[in-house]
């Protein structure tokens, strides 16, 4: 028996490993902590490369291997998909028997392993509660807000909204953002070697190249293939090579791949690669090198702010989401993105921000994992109390 305190973390996405990476290092290292790892979502998946072997290449071991994406990528399947995780997130969880479950940000997967948590009585810490934006993630972040006992915001003003939501002051610590952990060390030199695992043309990273990571928006689904095309037309626009990353797993995802499908064969574009994944290390390079990132990526907006690089957040995914001075908003016409863009490159690199934390938030977290109570009952904190 150990008399550490056990942390599961809980994957189900890169981006979640993306930010969670330092995190899961600092608890690893830490004397009084010891790690488990669950991997779920899309972490599992061929069609994104499964990530988890990056987790495994990083050093930590896998504890759990959770399968519960329902093909189809639209409402009805992501629906399905949290009953599944809520299944299968009770049976992992219930063996593993962790003292804190961690749970970054709002995925419907880490809805579903939150949901799961709390009916189990374990103790949920949540980071990156408090945020703003569009899409069904605005609501799953919020519930597993009010799911979850302690909170590592990411900014001042999400810490606040937390509080205000009723949350307990003494379990909301602000830390900032821990992807900014990696930038602070980071050698952020791009070879060619990082986009060799691709497809269409090559990338010689010595001359400029865009950035693009454009999501489906789960409350449009609509309107998801003319959206993938108006930035596709844009793009090509710009004239320069351009990495782009195949989206999410979301509901539209397969509007979005099919848009940039038709138009590879119809264009046979000599500017366009695409990627299915880069190690989150790897990841922070391109888009610190890049000379503009095109999207609606949450990476654009915390990422980018530790690294200044010039971005076009197009539509309403992060809508009114806290963004630091290099981006900028535009709708998602091809006139106005081209216009942006060209915008944001006759600009060039931004000053480094630290509206998302100082760089220096993932030790900071695993300490107070490791001293703080650990209690199940809940209460709005702006109701008064029982004598």
């Amino acid at each position: 028996m150990t008399d550490k305190r056990r942390i599961a973390v809980v994957l189900n996405d890169r981006a979640n490993y993306g930010r969670l990476q330092p995190v899961m290092a600092a608890i690893k290292a830490h004397p009084d902590l010891e790690l488990i790892t669950l991997c779920g979502g899309t972490m599992v998946l061929d069609r994104f490369d499964r990530p988890l072997d990056v987790v495994r290449e990083d050093g930590f071991s896998i504890d759990s291997e959770i399968y519960l994406e329902l093909e189809g990528s639209t409402p009805l399947t992501m629906a399905k998909s949290v009953g599944f995780g809520v299944v299968e997130y009770t049976s992992e969880l219930a063996r593993l028997d962790p003292d804190v479950v961690l749970i970054i940000g709002d995925r419907y997967e880490s809805f579903a392993a939150a949901i799961a948590a709390s009916y189990l009585n374990m103790v949920i810490a949540h980071i990156q509660g408090g945020e703003v934006s569009g899409s069904i993630d605005e609501s799953a972040r919020h519930c597993i807000t009010k799911l979850a006992q302690y909170h590592f915001p990411s900014t001042a003003r999400a810490a606040e909204y937390i509080i205000r939501m009723g949350e307990r002051a003494d379990t909301v610590f602000n830390f900032g953002c821990p992807s900014g952990d990696i930038v602070k060390s980071l050698d952020l030199t791009v070879g060619p070697e990082l986009f060799r695992d691709g497809v269409g043309a090559p990338i010689d990273p010595s001359k400029p190249y865009a950035l693009v990571l454009f999501h489906p928006v789960t409350t449009k689904l609509a309107t998801k293939a003319e959206a993938t095309e108006e930035l596709l037309g844009a793009t090509a626009q710009l004239g320069m090579q351009t990495v782009w990353l195949w989206p999410n797993i979301d509901a539209g995802s397969d509007h979005v791949s099919g848009a940039i499908r038709r138009y590879r064969e119809q264009h046979d574009p000599s500017w366009l690669r695409l990627m299915k994944n880069f190690a989150p290390e790897d990841y922070l390079r391109v888009l610190s090198n890049a000379t503009v990132a095109l999207g609606n990526s949450s990476s654009f907006v915390r990422d980018s702010s530790f690294l200044g690089t010039p971005v076009v957040l197009i539509g309403d995914r992060q809508q009114a989401r806290e963004t630091a001075e290099n981006v900028t908003r535009t709708v998602c016409v091809e006139a106005e993105i081209l216009k942006t863009a060209r915008a944001q490159l006759a600009h060039g690199h931004y000053p480094a921000s630290t509206l998302y934390g100082k760089g220096d938030a993932s030790e900071q977290i695993a300490d107070k994992l490791s001293e703080v109570e650990l209690y199940i009952q809940k209460r709005l904190d702006y109701v008064d109390q029982p004598a």
